[in-house]
């Protein structure tokens, strides 16, 4: 076969012609004009042609992989170009499928975890069987059974690399199913390999990713094989039946038997899955192969492997007689006759006949085996089965409860080695899925019965999960350990509540032990009595070791951990949204901010918390270390730059000199003594540089025109160690430093949608680059300085050639804005992040997204990358943190933060209720007379950012982060509408005064009027140019009110959607308006510290009241529009006289920022809604407070007195989150 690849010069001429076309570089169009040329018409036959197919289109482009040449000459012809022009090399002449020469046909191939075949025994006639069937017959299904450790995982690597070493497959993708992933998952990752990472916002049905994914199969020659099918099967049925909760990858199997596409699924199992058999036949493209045993010339090989072994040839077929020549069986039995019999296998045979060594199931021989085992080989067996994973000696070690020698634990895993019952790659050991699943059943029998008989053993010895595990491995464990544990033992027990009893009464034994004593039993106790579910509110844990229990987002109320050791137990924090992150250079901590004005640094290995920074007076925008690792650097809507001790947190410097936030910073050393300049990026326009030895503020740079939101140095060589002590004073100043050294230059990207280059040492603008349509967010250099990537609002990353400042490349896979762009270390793979949930890895060499990242549930505002070039953490306003394994894309760890704040607040007009919604997702229901909630409504799955209730006082109006609103009964609690539509965030929601029509303002820029009693979208306003913060009905209905972050209000009229006035005035985002009762005037309130009072009539602005002393977020008149009370990020609500402009009360109370506010109907008292996680009730006249209402927080009431294992910093977090030091 002749393939072809373009050369470098073709490359640029592709690219040329492609963008002269102008399609999308992904647009299906190509493909279908290719398609057409080769004579195959897709949109009449539903087929490609040979050849052609998006996976080709890629490689096309890239010129990285030659491809069939008929494709390359169709993909020229639809780029109108001349082949001969733009091919590189071809090549002709058939490829020795097993002659080891290199594929002639291009595939894309994802093995992931799958085994080597290196030691591979016959099967000569079956791997002939399953080629015909794939390659020849084209099947599409095919199924390979047989029973645990006859080889089927083994012949489906073999044959699968034989087949794509001579055929023209597209893509191979190879998963085992061992974890038993969720169908969801699965799907996932198929869709996203097959997509080449492009499939950006898949259905949250399983029916619309199973059609992405058919589409894929139709699309590409693909073979996938899905291994150990039999976890997502019911154990012990023969039936093929799925376990619970697995049974929709049935569905998926049907649709990939009965739709027509030219891909090929394998699946091994040891059972054929149920359903399959009616579409199974020999002239139909469903087959299964039932696997048998080796014959004995085989089973001869794998022991003469070995070595050592002697026997007649009527022994060796006796041998592979009793053990069906199963390969795993006859390796395990391999080594007993050579420890045992000193190889003479007519010697084992003999004594065998005697009653010992029955052999009906590979079962039967394990149990044989594993009573044999020593108690330490028996705990490795355990331990290995629990971690699921390949782990070293020194994992292993830490994990047994008793001292063992490393010479003692090592000598046991060669043992276990040299019986075939583990399996080692380098340093690390594992076991082979049917061992990890008899040792897994084994462990949950022994539990179950000692639970049952309240005499425990393996339950104190062994953890069923482990907190501090990998997101994905502590998921499996709690499926195929804990959870059918808690089931058995519902079988054998009865109730949950009586297993409770039982596991209550058995800690109670334990409790005056040693530690080492309980081991284990207090955490697995908790995590048991979690998954039943019980309610274990007021639980006594005090004084047992509680290890490896997993509690984030668990409520804890009064449950007693006095004098416990914890140690290893995960717990959730109490983070704000996430804006920032960054890693130290060493890699071991990191470092992060958020909206609860803190900065934390956690261990990056173990995840624990080990400081909190706490100075900054609004939220801190970014974080990054300096290049020595001392210093951590954090500036944030306070307009202030600090500097902390990385060792200690302790507050080193505070750099004053913005006027407005600081959004961005970076560090650059100058000079041959390792100075330190730090670069910040303000909303007031301008660049600062700093004397980081000093604090001085050495120079400002200014030129942009709006918020500079990003800065970063043209990279400078400098070299380490760095010798000199932060605290000994410089020689010389910074300034002198940077004047005398290399030109030192920095790249600054702004709101204005402009990227400047600067001389830092003169302050020149060097350079003004344009071509982003949207806010410039983020900006880094390539390690070799040679490339700046840009990220943007307009939801494009650019990369530009710093020789020339020409643009190299767009990208435009992100659906939203694009908040983070960076490098790894090696400079081949640059990272993004953006609102659009979604975190992306490049192959910036050729333009390919190699992997996109889903897990965050809101817009992922950084990404930090680790030195060592593998892990990366992504920071989202869903108030988590989450680490990434870049390669293989699954999760490591989440850190998941828990903040109750009151943030909307609404009175009844009746003036029975006080409405709170929260950052937990629910609104809450006051008695605001007495302090007492009376109900708590829930439905949203993120914030709740609005509540209003209708003028007849019935019905509650909720809006949300989840971009939907709902409408709530008052007196039943009930939802009785959801309200879809916004594409983003709900800000603010507000009823008309006729009741009849609901309106909200969201992060999508619009304004949507709403029937309230049929759901229905009535108008969509469209006025803002950015998001919306807030809504206001004029008394009479004929005007809204909106306002948001282009610092404009806007006038329309609700039931036509005109727009009547804009009133412009603030400098800053304006959060809130609010009518005066009699509508001839508005106020409004903004970031920048002031309300502003305008006549609706000529739109003109008539008072500026000024005295707040950080944003302002909330405003609202009294009743009789006597009054305004305003709120604050200065903690404060101040009330102030209309007419005068004077404020006449402070109210002070709240200890984090007050978000909301409003009068009750009588307009005697002020409610007002804290980040402090608190509603205050104030005397509208005097200021007094009357009282603070208080939702139950996470962990209130949980007692830590005398608890250990716990950091200083991680003890701060849960005490914010109710728990009693």
């Amino acid at each position: 076969m002749i393939t072809f690849k373009a050369s470098a010069a073709g490359r640029a001429q592709i690219k040329q012609a492609r963008l002269e076309q102008g399609w999308p570089i992904n647009d299906f169009r190509w493909i279908e004009a290719a398609s057409r040329i080769l004579g195959t018409d897709w949109e009449a036959t539903g087929v490609l042609a040979a050849g052609i197919s998006e996976g080709t289109w890629k490689r096309f482009l890239t010129g990285k992989v030659a491809i069939n040449a008929n494709a390359f000459k169709a993909y020229c012809e639809v780029l109108g170009l001349s082949w001969q022009a733009v091919v590189d090399e071809w090549r002709e002449g058939e490829v020795q499928g097993q002659s080891g020469a290199a594929p002639a046909y291009s595939c894309v191939i994802d093995w992931a975890s799958a085994p080597d075949d290196a030691v591979f025994y016959g099967r000569q006639g079956e791997r002939q069987i399953l080629k015909q069937w794939v390659v020849e017959d084209r099947c599409r299904l095919v199924t390979l059974m047989g029973m645990g450790g006859i080889g089927k995982t083994a012949l489906s690597v073999r044959v699968v690399k034989e087949i794509v070493a001579t055929q023209p497959f597209d893509y191979l993708i190879w998963r085992s199913l061992r974890n038993a992933p969720p169908l969801k998952d699965t799907l996932t990752e198929l869709i996203q390999f097959l997509s080449n990472q492009q499939e950006r916002d898949l259905s949250e049905s399983l029916e619309g990713r199973l059609a992405r994914l058919l589409h894929y199969l139709r699309c590409h020659r693909c073979l996938v094989v899905l291994d150990n099918a039999e976890s997502i099967l019911q154990s012990g049925d023969r039936t093929g039946r799925y376990r619970s909760g697995y049974e929709r990858y049935g569905e998926m199997l049907r649709c990939i038997a009965e739709s027509a596409h030219q891909s090929c699924l394998i699946v091994t199992a040891r059972e054929k899955p149920k359903g399959l058999a009616a579409y199974e036949g020999d002239n139909l493209p469903v087959r299964s192969l039932q696997l048998v045993g080796l014959p004995s010339a085989d089973s001869r090989a794998l022991f003469d492997r070995k070595g050592g072994f002697h026997a007649t040839e009527t022994a060796w077929q006796a041998l592979t007689e009793r053990y069906g020549g199963n390969p795993l069986a006859l390796k395990i039995v391999a080594s007993s006759i050579r420890d045992f019999f000193g190889g003479d296998i007519s010697q084992f045979l003999a004594v065998s006949q005697q009653g010992g060594f029955l052999f009906d199931d590979i079962r039967d021989l394990l149990t044989q085996h594993f009573q044999r085992l020593t108690t330490l080989e028996k705990a490795a067996m355990y331990w290995l089965a629990i971690n699921r994973e390949p782990c070293t000696l020194a994992e292993l070690q830490s994990d047994l409860l008793a001292h063992v020698l490393p010479g003692d634990l090592w000598e046991s895993l060669n043992s276990l080695q040299r019986r075939s019952l583990i399996e080692r790659n380098a340093d690390k050991m594992t076991q082979q899925p049917v061992v990890m699943e008899y040792v897994t059943s084994q462990l949950i029998e022994g539990i179950s019965h000692e639970i049952s008989q309240r005499s425990p053993d393996l339950f104190i010895r062994y953890a069923l999960i482990k907190a501090q595990a990998k997101d994905y491995l502590r998921d499996t464990q709690i499926n195929l350990i804990l959870k059918p544990l808690a089931q058995r033992l519902i079988t054998q027990i009865g109730s949950a509540e009586q297993i409770a009893i039982n596991l209550q009464q058995l800690l109670a034994t334990l409790r005056d032990g040693t530690s080492q004593s309980m081991g284990y039993a207090g955490g697995n106790s908790l995590n048991l009595l979690l998954h039943l579910p019980v309610d274990i509110s007021g639980y006594d844990f005090s004084k047992l070791t509680v290890w490896q229990a997993y509690l984030q987002a668990v409520k804890l109320h009064n449950v007693n951990f006095t004098g416990a050791d914890l140690s290893h137990c995960v717990f959730t924090e109490s983070l704000g949204n996430v804006l920032s992150a960054t890693f130290s250079p060493d890699g071991r901590s990191l470092a992060t901010g958020d909206t609860d004005c803190q900065v934390r640094v956690w261990d990056s290995q173990t995840g624990q918390l080990r400081l909190i920074c706490r100075g900054h007076e609004n939220w801190v925008r970014a974080v990054t270390f300096s290049p020595d690792g001392k210093l951590i650097a954090s500036c944030g809507a306070d307009q202030t730059i600090r500097l902390w001790n990385a060792a200690d947190g302790i507050a080193v410097k505070t750099l004053a000199g913005h006027n407005h936030e600081v959004f961005a910073l970076a560090f650059s050393a100058v000079g041959a003594n390792n100075k330190f300049v730090l670069a910040s990026a303000g909303g007031d326009h301008t660049i600062k540089l700093w004397d980081v030895q000093t604090g001085a503020c050495l120079k400002t740079l200014s030129g942009h025109t709006d918020w500079v939101r990003s800065v970063a140095f043209v990279p400078q060589p400098f070299s380490q160690p760095f010798s000199q002590p932060f605290s000994q004073p410089y020689s010389q100043t910074v300034s002198q430093t940077i004047s005398q050294s290399a030109p030192l230059q920095l790249v600054s990207g702004g709101a204005d949608r402009q990227i400047r280059l600067w001389d830092a040492t003169t302050g020149d603008c060097l350079k003004i680059l344009e071509g982003h349509s949207g806010w410039v967010h983020a900006l880094i250099f390539s390690p070799d300085g040679k490339v700046l990537a840009s990220g943007s609002g307009d939801r494009t990353i650019k990369l530009w050639d710093v020789r020339g400042w020409d643009c190299l490349a767009t990208y435009c896979d992100h659906s939203s804005s694009v908040y983070c762009v960076t490098f790894d270390a090696q400079g081949k793979r640059l990272i993004s992040s953006g609102g659009d949930r979604t975190i992306k890895i490049w192959d910036w060499h050729t333009d390919t997204c190699l992997q996109t990242l889903r897990g965050h549930q809101n817009e992922v505002c950084a990404v930090a990358l680790h030195p060592d070039g593998r892990r990366l953490v992504g920071v989202s306003l869903d108030q988590t943190v989450k680490l990434w394994d870049s390669q293989t894309g699954q999760c490591l760890r989440t850190w998941e933060g828990h903040t109750d704040w009151a943030l909307p607040v609404a009175f009844s007009a009746d003036g029975r209720y006080l409405a709170s919604g929260s950052n937990d997702k629910t609104v809450v229901l006051w008695n605001w007379q007495t302090g007492e909630p009376i109900k708590t409504l829930s439905g949203h799955s993120d914030f709740v950012y609005g509540v209003a209730f209708s003028p007849d006082s019935a019905t509650l109006a909720s809006g949300s982060t989840d971009c939907t609103a709902r409408l709530w009964a008052v007196e039943t609690g009930q939802c009785i509408q959801q309200l879809q539509g916004h594409t983003d965030w709900i800000n603010a929601i507000a009823f008309h005064p006729n009741g009849k029509v609901l309106a909200t303002a969201s992060a999508d820029a619009t304004v949507k009027l709403w029937d309230s009693s049929t759901g229905q979208c009535l108008h969509t306003l469209t006025q803002h140019s950015a998001k919306v913060l807030g809504i206001a009905f004029s008394p009479d209905g004929q005007i809204i009110a909106s306002c948001g972050s282009d610092q404009t209000i806007q006038l329309s009229e609700p039931m036509t959607g005109k727009s009547l006035k804009t009133l412009v005035g603030h400098s800053s985002r304006v959060w809130s308006v609010a009518f005066s009762p009699d509508g001839q005037t508005l106020v409004s309130s903004s970031t920048d510290r002031t309300l502003r009072l305008w006549d609706i009539a000529t739109g003109r602005c008539v008072q500026i009241l000024t005295g707040h002393t950080n944003w302002v977020f909330a405003v609202t008149f009294s009743p009789n529009g006597k009054r305004l009370a305003s709120a604050a990020h200065d903690h404060t609500v101040r009330i102030w006289d209309v007419e005068t402009g004077e404020c006449l009360r402070v109210c002070e109370g709240h200890q984090h920022l007050v978000s909301s506010l409003a009068f009750s109907a009588d307009g005697s008292a002020i409610a007002s809604g804290s980040q402090d996680q608190t509603v205050r009730i104030w005397n509208a006249h005097t200021g007094e407070c009357l009282r603070v209402l208080i939702a139950k927080r996470l962990y209130e009431g949980m007692n830590l007195q005398g608890a250990t294992g716990l950091t200083p910093a991680t003890l701060m977090t849960l005490q914010m989150l109710g728990a009693v030091l």
